[in-house]
């Protein structure tokens, strides 16, 4: 044998292996490609600088399938995104109108030396008799061959245990990886989104590798923000606060899927891990199992037998199932009614399929959750439904941190039951002490029922956990308001709406804490923007009139009553919305008229009257003390 020859070629950073059909970029490890899309990547590179028509380039990788324009497309499509370009530069692949595409950087042969046949182990044989080897008769006896094969495999195995063992050191040199942010897996092809899928693929890693003691992963509502197609992995971990970025890609075809998958330190952007999985779409559990467990490996956490069968823990083996609850979850997300009955419309095709899915119950109590606190309709059968799901997902897995916080929040808006709510709470933090949502939940129960220190604290952890959740940040506002604490309210609610300028909630309670201040105009002002936001929501009305009828503008303060009085004639208002104007217009006995009816309509806001210091006036009135009590708070 003379030698092999070289089949490595370079352009720029980019290096590609023709043998090991692999490219790369300088350190960074392996780039994934499909072995199409290497084919077409391969067939431009060493025609590099020439116009290749699309036709040839067709017939020269799809050689015995008749395939469509489109195929190819979607291939240069997949290169180009590979490679970092950017949409119309053309800096890699130039599109040659009427012609084709033509691979623009010059690209180098890589001359390295000759591969000799130094007694490799697939050599060895008793036909194939390498020309540097003695002639037949001089040969050693079989037991010495085998003994030499058995060394050079002995040498391979320490080289590999050498390289993880100064991998991992590598790893623990730079600090261990505490915390990491999962992202929105994205698509190899802009075209073929699947957003459900994407965000859902994420979803069920966060749960999979998320509770444990060893490692601190940020839940999907922080990270959801990052799924852009162009977002850097190392910039989301940053505004994170994390150790390390496990981001991905998804490409599906017919009933086959691929999900390439890597593992950042986000302090240098060096490549921990990464993987590519090729699966039918109906085994995307068992591609899901492997990431945690690698992952897992890779930061060398060490877990519990329990916490080890969590990695790989399935909340139902039915793909179709799956898919429905990602896409219930997708839609429940976007918070408006209309998508939020969507989303209880996937759930409820999910539970057909699978009577046993836990995590589909819990969503739908959720869902009904949502209706009633965020889109004002009427409560008491929304609490029911929410109720009956989560109690139906706790009897089907009592270990599920998610069916007993919903439920204790369930209890929380709609039984009036704080013993209760408490101890849900406290079960699904024992079963997840890292859950952010669970944290603010209880954080707010503790809130209500006067506990300050302590909401103070469990809305601090839930931030921390969740660093770029506004809903929490605003939540520990009203908390901080509640307890007294004003102007740090404020504070924490403008840090919030910095971070996210079109959520309403930070405005609401910024209208609330600038009354109890005395500033009307500001609260006025606040007020109006949080309507603008969430137009559906009565409370900014009935802050805005309230603080109207505190600054002695009175005919506006009515006309805000008024409209309140016409809207509860359409459609559900909370009652003790129309209170709260009544309240500061000095009407007493119209205040305690709306307050009862609020109790018997079990309007979820009455939970408030106990901290909200715009009932401050009302504490000593018998008739406000019976009703507290009525309530359970006394």
């Amino acid at each position: 044998m003379n030698g092999l020859p070289s089949q490595i070629f370079e352009f720029g950073e980019f290096r590609v292996d023709a043998v090991k059909r692999q490219l790369s970029k300088g350190t960074g490890g392996a780039i994934p490609l499909t072995p199409k899309v290497f084919d077409t990547l391969l067939y431009l590179v060493r025609n590099s600088g020439k116009t290749i028509g699309k036709d040839e380039l067709m017939r020269e990788i799809w050689t015995d399938t008749i395939v469509e324009e489109n195929n190819l497309s979607q291939n240069i499509s997949i290169l180009r995104r590979a490679l970092g370009e950017k949409a119309g530069d053309g800096r890699f692949i130039a599109t040659v109108p009427g012609h084709g595409f033509r691979f623009v950087p010059e690209v180098r042969l890589v001359e390295e030396e000759q591969l000799q046949p130094s007694l490799p182990v697939a050599e060895i044989s008793d036909d194939v008799v390498p020309a540097s080897m003695p002639p037949a008769d001089a040969r050693k006896p079989f037991s010495v061959r085998y003994a030499l094969i058995g060394g050079l495999v002995l040498i391979a195995v320490i080289s590999l245990a050498f390289y993880v063992w100064r991998e991992n050191a590598k790893l623990s040199a730079a600090g261990p990886v505490k915390t990491i942010a999962i992202l929105p897996f994205k698509p190899l092809v802009a075209e073929n989104r699947d957003e459900a899928l994407e965000i859902g693929m994420a979803d069920t890693l966060i749960a999979r590798l998320g509770n444990n003691r060893e490692l601190l992963v940020r839940p999907l509502s922080s990270v959801r923000r990052f799924g852009q197609l162009d977002q850097d992995a190392v910039t989301a971990g940053r505004a994170l606060d994390v150790d390390a970025v496990l981001d991905g890609s998804l490409q599906r075809w017919g009933d086959g899927i691929r999900v390439n998958a890597r593992l950042i330190k986000v302090s240098d952007g060096s490549l921990i891990w990464t993987g590519t999985f090729d699966e039918k779409f109906t085994d995307i559990f068992a591609v899901q199992d492997a990431i945690a467990n690698k992952v897992a490996s890779a930061l060398a956490l060490r877990l519990s037998g329990d916490e080890k069968k969590r990695l790989t823990r399935r909340s139902t083996e039915n793909v179709e199932a799956y898919q429905l609850y990602l896409r219930g979850r997708f839609h429940v997300f976007k918070l408006t009614p209309p998508e939020i009955q969507k989303g209880i419309e996937y759930f409820q095709q999910a539970i057909e399929i699978d009577p046993a899915y836990a995590l589909a119950y819990a969503g739908l109590s959720d869902a009904y959750r949502s209706l009633a606190l965020g889109s004002e309709m009427p409560p008491v059968e929304l609490f029911a439904r929410s109720k009956a799901a989560s109690e139906k997902a706790i009897e089907l897995d009592d270990s599920l941190a998610e069916g007993h916080s919903g439920l204790g929040m369930t209890i929380f808006w709609g039984d009036w039951n704080w013993d209760a709510a408490e101890s849900q709470f406290k079960r699904a933090l024992e079963l997840n002490p890292n859950s952010a949502e669970a944290h603010l939940f209880y954080a707010h129960l503790l809130s209500n029922t006067g506990r300050h220190p302590d909401a103070l604290a469990e809305a601090k952890l839930a931030r921390e956990l969740n660093p770029l959740f506004p809903f929490a940040g605003a939540l520990e506002g009203q908390f901080l308001l509640h307890a007294g604490q004003p102007d740090e309210a404020l504070a924490r609610l403008r840090k919030t709406s910095e971070l996210e300028p079109r959520f309403w909630m930070p405005y609401l309670f910024a209208a609330s804490v600038y009354i109890e201040k005395g500033m009307y105009a500001e609260a006025v002002a606040e007020a109006r923007r949080a309507r603008e936001l969430s137009p559906v929501l009565t409370i900014a009305v009935a802050y805005g009139g309230y603080a109207l009828a505190k600054a002695g503008r009175l005919d506006e303060a009515r006309a805000s009553l008024d409209e309140l009085l016409k809207l509860s004639n359409e459609r559900f208002v909370p009652a003790s919305h129309i209170a709260m104007i009544y309240n500061g217009l000095g009407d007493q006995d119209n205040t305690f008229i709306w307050l009862e009816r609020g109790f018997e309509q079990r309007d979820p806001k009455m939970n408030f009257l106990k901290v909200e210091p715009k009932w401050n006036n009302l504490r000593n009135e018998p008739r406000f003390i019976k009703l507290m009590q009525r309530l359970k708070f006394d």
